[in-house]
């Protein structure tokens, strides 16, 4: 789940921001970018027509970038998008850009990759339980837990107790040092194949972030903010995440009624989104330009005026939240 933004250092190139301005034209407003991290699809908007651009990120890292390029046409709020109707407008659009952006990637100092060498990290923000913190605290069933709800790992119970029983030695400092206990438990990947802690990296990075919370969450945050009338454009870069906002998006265009022997009749009800797009994939040109674009899709929905409501988690088919409670 990495937000496609470069390959190397700079620029930043936002994926399927072209699709997204296509999508939603004619680009007017003001509009919440609810993931600004380098900027990309803010400054996309504000030189597409519109009038000003809410960059909303948690990461300080966002904010120190953006004193170099945002004018008066952007302003700046530090948050979780979970909480973007707390702004204190209504926009005409939202954009999300879901996963773990390439600046945070490609910093060993953030500690989210598995081949640079770094601490222990993986926050987006700078508060909260970092990933060494789940590591060298947590129950072995709270940890295999974490790793095949969040990363479908089949060896997580086997990584689990490996990683218990290492950290009885030494505790984990370093994302190398995490990846080797890791890797030591699965078979040598063929090649062509994905590295063996990079499911076991992205389970231990959605627990730290609560992204699948968050996107629960930001999605019905996003429906409260919108404007009758506002757009909705998500891009996503796993399966998990694009079904969540398909279903999200399936339940609230719904109107309700009909019913069938299989499923109960449904209370009629205003539909609260026009879905306008199938979901978009970016061209081959794109993922030749951004080999990181490849796994993306963009969902493009316009708000109603019907009430905001709410969705289950379990609707989206959301992995349930690991309690973490010592086991």
């Amino acid at each position: 789940m990495v937000r496609a933004e470069s390959e190397s250092g700079a620029p930043h190139i936002p994926v399927l921001l072209g699709a997204i301005l296509e999508s939603v034209a004619p680009v007017g407003g003001v509009w919440l970018d609810g993931t600004m991290g380098a900027g990309g699809y803010t400054r996309g908007l504000l030189e597409a027509g519109a009038d000003r651009v809410i960059g909303l990120d948690r990461d300080p890292l966002a904010h120190q970038m953006a004193a170099d390029w945002a004018d008066e046409r952007v302003t700046l709020v530090q948050g979780v998008f979970s909480e973007m109707d707390e702004v204190g407008e209504a926009v005409d659009g939202v954009v999300l850009d879901l996963g773990v952006s390439s600046m945070q990637l490609d910093r060993a100092d953030r500690g989210f990759s598995f081949l640079r060498d770094g601490p222990l990290d993986m926050r987006m923000g700078d508060a909260g339980p970092t990933a060494a913190d789940l590591v060298n605290g947590l129950g072995e069933g709270d940890l295999a837990d974490i790793l095949h709800r969040y990363g479908e790992e089949r060896a997580a119970r086997r990584i689990a107790k490996s990683i218990v029983k290492r950290r009885e030695e030494a505790p984990f400092a370093t994302t190398l040092d995490l990846a080797e206990v890791v890797a030591a438990n699965l078979p040598r990947p063929k090649p062509g194949q994905s590295h063996p802690a990079t499911r076991s990296f992205q389970a231990l990075r959605i627990a730290v972030n609560d992204e699948f919370g968050e996107l629960a969450e930001g999605l019905q945050a996003a429906e409260r903010v919108l404007k009758p009338g506002g757009w909705l454009a998500v891009v996503s870069f796993h399966s998990v995440e694009d079904r969540a906002v398909k279903r999200f998006l399936a339940d609230r265009a719904d109107a309700g009624g009909g019913g069938s022997r299989y499923a109960p009749e449904r209370a009629a009800r205003r539909p609260a989104f026009e879905i306008t797009h199938k979901a978009i994939a970016p061209t081959e040109e794109e993922v030749a330009a951004n080999p990181r674009a490849r796994s993306a899709r963009l969902r493009v929905a316009r708000r109603t005026d019907a009430p905001a409501g709410r969705v289950d988690r379990r609707t989206l088919g959301l992995p349930a939240a690991v309690t973490l409670g010592g086991s």
